[in-house]
């Protein structure tokens, strides 16, 4: 029961921010062009590198996500650096993220996550930049030709409710679940001293909080009760950063898919920016800034034991329980119905998400003679129907930064 209690407490604090996050990031996508993004994107020096962080901060897409984004962005004009400076940035923090990180973990921390998330992406995009030859920059080709899809203003606000509500839900549900799951589990199993001598020593905490993160990988709304709940427990706020930093940003997947696209040198200092950046600000959060910034959300956590009904948020938790159900459903449920003579299957490596999913099937459909094209998540396989090329198609999906088996 105490369990449960935790694990409703925590759904209730984050759900009304949740879903205001996810309508707004609807807005972003629907009313904002991602070419628009890419064509400031281009050139060297610190200006692309600086509005690639400053695009990515807002943007709610988690690591596996932002992948097909930034490959899209760097095959469309931008630069190396501005790439690598949006990878970083993006997956750390975004407007459904800092609305959660403000209701749990408070205003404090609402502020530093999205400024940490610039600094380290700024200095990880310069570093990638200078690490260079000056002409080794060269023009890239833009992939698509084709006229974005004219909408009219019902059909925008249509997609951008689908983007925010079904296909963001759909794309962090998972992640959310899990960090809603593992905080409550810490929260009532883990025993109050458990972190005591680790509390002791911000840095050593720090590097185990590393060392677990990146293979761990949770979105950044999902990492926030995690975070909450070591806190709990006795970990220092700059802990804390680093857990909401390093999980959301730094994983395995990425680093080989960076490696391959942009070469193992962007690739490492990209990791390098991300963990040398988290300890540097944490450090700094736990030593520098007044402890009394943080007080508040860790007492206001102290009540995660204790539920209380309250309606509006009440509403929006079940809301958000209705929106996760369905996203399951559609991810799991999802077959394809396609059958005919001339369709092959095709096994898609490294598809984490519905962001993968859509990308690869855009891919898909412009090779020539494909006619029709279903992407099934959750098997990782592709039907296409047409007279196609293999070759052509195994190409396309490895320029969407993706691998056939």
């Amino acid at each position: 029961m105490e369990l449960f209690d935790s694990l409703l407490f925590i759904l209730n604090e984050m759900s009304p921010y949740i879903l205001l996050g996810f309508l707004i990031a609807g807005l972003f996508h629907a009313f904002i062009p991602q070419r628009t993004f890419a064509r400031h994107l281009s050139g060297t020096g610190w200006k692309p590198v600086l509005k690639a962080a400053m695009i990515g901060v807002p943007l709610p897409l988690c690591s596996c996500g932002v992948l097909p984004t930034a490959i899209a962005m760097r095959r469309n004009g931008a630069s190396r650096a501005a790439s690598t400076s949006f990878l970083v940035s993006t997956p750390q923090t975004g407007v459904d993220s800092i609305a959660a990180t403000w209701s749990l973990l408070g205003p404090a921390f609402a502020v530093v996550r999205p400024v940490a998330a610039l600094v380290t992406a700024f200095f990880g995009g310069v570093a990638v930049g200078r690490s260079e030859k000056a002409d080794a920059e060269k023009c890239v080709t833009v992939c698509e030709t084709e006229g974005e899809e004219r909408l009219s203003l019902a059909g925008k606000i249509s997609a951008s409710l689908r983007y925010g509500f079904v296909d963001l839900v759909g794309s962090i549900g998972g992640w959310l679940v899990a960090g809603l799951i593992i905080a409550a589990l810490i929260t009532v199993y883990v025993p109050a001293d458990f972190f005591a001598v680790m509390g002791k020593n911000p840095l050593l905490s720090m590097i185990a909080v590393i060392v677990v993160a990146i293979p761990m990988y949770v979105c950044a709304t999902g990492s926030i009760p995690i975070a909450l709940s070591l806190m709990l427990k006795g970990l220092s706020p700059g802990t804390a950063l680093v857990l909401l930093m390093a999980g959301p940003a730094a994983n395995f997947a990425s680093f080989t898919l960076i490696a391959r696209e942009m070469g193992r040198k962007a690739a490492i200092i990209y990791l390098a920016s991300i963990i040398v950046g988290a300890i540097g600000l944490g450090l700094v959060i736990d030593y520098l800034l007044p402890s009394s910034w943080f007080m508040l959300s860790m007492q206001q956590g102290v009540a995660a034991h204790c539920f209380h009904f309250n309606l509006f948020p009440s509403i929006c938790s079940g809301v958000l329980v209705l929106l996760l159900l369905w996203s399951f459903i559609r991810r799991y449920t999802s077959h394809s119905n396609i059958t005919s003579d001339m369709t092959k299957e095709y096994v898609i490596k490294g598809m984490n998400c519905p962001h993968c999913q859509a990308a690869v099937a855009k891919s898909i459909s412009g090779v020539a003679g494909v006619t029709q094209v279903d992407v099934n998540l959750s098997s990782g396989k592709a039907t296409v129907e047409g007279d196609h090329s293999s070759e052509e198609l195994i190409a396309a999906v490895r320029g969407a930064g993706f691998d056939v088996a």
